[in-house]
């Protein structure tokens, strides 16, 4: 199992304290955040001078025995704002600028892989036009990533076009070559079981792990109801390739600042240990 980090999960310290704390996890790798208004790295800086934040976020990686896992770019301060799918052409134009200079990013941090958000219903059309235009945009997008060696995923989450594990799965059939960044949260949240959420293992390229709970989209492992020994034997059931992050998040946004991140990483990481050791499939 490749565990990564996140360096959003301690956003009240210094960005390179965060890789330090990565690197005393034992991680191999660290997803790094370019968020709108609220990452460590500030967008418009980086963008500025992709060769010298390139330059700044590898050295201080391999400074920590660290590599990039995933690149993930949120362009707007709410899933409206810049999202790939807006009815607005300028917008959606801005939000291709955004894929291009974050793609750049990745390639020159030695990435190759990196997530997006899947856009959102905009209620002034249908859902399905929506959807379409999150395919479309999408599809050019797979391609662009694809041609220069990149792996393109997008999240599926709370708010978001595809709020469930069927409606993730239908976006999937409709752009070839998309993969999820998969966290079982958003979906268990919402009281879906993970045997409906397990299918789409086979089609996850990046894979985020936190607690969650019905009424949680993050809880403490005491709380956690999301089965992650199913979890590990469905990863190796179809021999999952890509990185397992220990993503706790700390923000206001559905009070996801309620949880001692540091611990529960801590206890997730160790159990996420356990369960691969204790697997049959490990023993093969």
């Amino acid at each position: 199992m490749k565990l990564a980090a996140c360096d959003y999960t301690f956003p009240k310290l210094q960005w390179e304290q965060s890789l330090r704390i990565a690197r005393e996890l034992g991680v191999e790798a660290v997803d790094v955040g370019l968020f709108a208004g609220r990452s460590h790295l500030d967008i418009q800086e980086v963008f500025t001078d992709l060769p010298r934040a390139a330059k700044r976020v590898t050295e201080a990686l391999n400074a920590n025995g660290l590599r990039i896992a995933d690149s993930f770019g949120q362009p707007g301060k709410v899933f409206e704002e810049n999202a790939v799918n807006h009815p607005e052409a300028p917008v959606r134009q801005a939000a291709a600028e955004f894929f291009f200079r974050l793609l750049e990013f990745a390639l020159r941090c030695n990435g190759s892989h990196m997530s997006l958000l899947p856009g959102v219903h905009f209620e002034s059309e249908s859902e399905e036009d929506s959807l379409k235009r999150s395919v479309d945009e999408l599809a050019w997008r797979v391609e662009a990533a694809a041609n220069v060696g990149v792996t393109l995923s997008v999240e599926p989450h709370l708010g978001s076009i595809v709020p469930t594990p069927k409606a993730a799965s239908r976006l999937l059939d409709l752009t070839p070559g998309l993969t999820l960044t998969l966290d079982y949260g958003h979906f268990t949240f919402q009281g879906i079981p993970d045997t409906d959420i397990e299918p789409l293992m086979a089609r996850t390229s990046h894979f985020h792990a936190r607690g969650a709970c019905p009424g949680k989209l993050q809880s403490t492992m005491g709380e956690n109801t999301i089965d992650f020994d199913g979890v590990v034997r469905a990863m190796q059931k179809v021999k999952y390739p890509g990185f397992v992050v220990l993503e706790y998040v700390w923000t206001e946004w559905m009070e996801l600042n309620r949880v001692d991140n540091l611990s529960e990483t801590v206890i997730l990481r160790d159990l996420l240990r356990r369960l691969e050791m204790a697997s049959p499939m490990s023993a093969q």
